[in-house]
């Protein structure tokens, strides 16, 4: 039984079919990469699956439990977290307070500690600027605030929309990086990312979407190969 599964889900924004029949599995401990061009409904699979919008139809299946029709807030104590694109931080409190915020479903606070010590040794600029206000850091340490704060809630799994979005070309090797430590460390990804080639450099697999629809799925080797995904989403003629 795959960790995650998204069994033929149709969501809607008001009149418009956003997401077409979608069907995606992920299994414990992968990182998976959803990947397409604006407005492919990439963002819209990671809302539905979040709990953010609920589907019309079709089934999300996490761990053997029907989540479908779970609230957001219920699923972060269920075990998934997302890091939002834009990546939602709180501005205004300190980066130690938006870490803390990230721990608020834990029921048990034994390992906050540990927990926030490994978060640090991850992102050792968190812990420079844990007095620092959130809304002064930089685009790149806002990425990793954002990234911090989801997995204070000790995640099984981690939902991350765009993450390299308005960073420099250094910055977002650094991000990857990070994201491939992370699924090291024992947590499972699905990835939202437009840069199809950093995304499919760390993933295990992948699909496409375009308009709603799942057009093509495969290991992230094989995805790399593809003549189509080559030409439109990997630059390569």
């Amino acid at each position: 039984m795959a960790m995650l599964e998204v069994n033929n889900i149709h969501s809607y924004y008001g009149n418009i079919h956003a997401l077409k029949g979608v069907s995606i599995t992920v299994e414990e401990n992968e990182i998976v990469t959803l990947i397409g061009g604006n407005g492919a409904g990439k963002t819209t699979t990671l809302r539905t699956i979040s709990g953010l919008i609920q589907p019309r139809s079709g089934e999300i299946i996490f761990e053997g439990e029907k989540i479908s029709a779970t609230p957001a807030h219920e699923l972060v104590y269920k075990g998934i977290t997302m890091v939002p694109e834009g990546r939602g931080i709180f501005s205004r409190l300190t980066v130690f307070e938006n870490l803390d915020m990230g721990a608020y479903s834990r029921e048990d606070r034994s390992s906050y500690d540990d927990d926030l010590d490994r978060v640090y040794q991850l992102f050792p600029r968190m812990k420079e600027r844990r007095k620092q206000v959130a809304g002064t850091l930089s685009g790149g340490e806002q990425q990793m605030l954002a990234t911090a704060r989801a997995l204070m809630a000790s995640p099984r799994l981690l939902l991350m929309d765009e993450p390299s979005m308005g960073l420099a070309p250094i910055l977002v090797e650094s991000v990857f990086e990070t994201i491939q430590q992370i699924n090291k460390n024992g947590t499972t990804i699905l990835l939202v990312e437009q840069n199809a080639t950093v995304a499919l450099a760390v993933a295990d697999r992948g699909y496409v979407l375009q308009t709603g629809e799942i057009v093509l799925k495969d290991t992230a080797e094989n995805l790399r190969n593809d003549e189509m995904v080559q030409k439109a989403y990997l630059g390569i003629e």
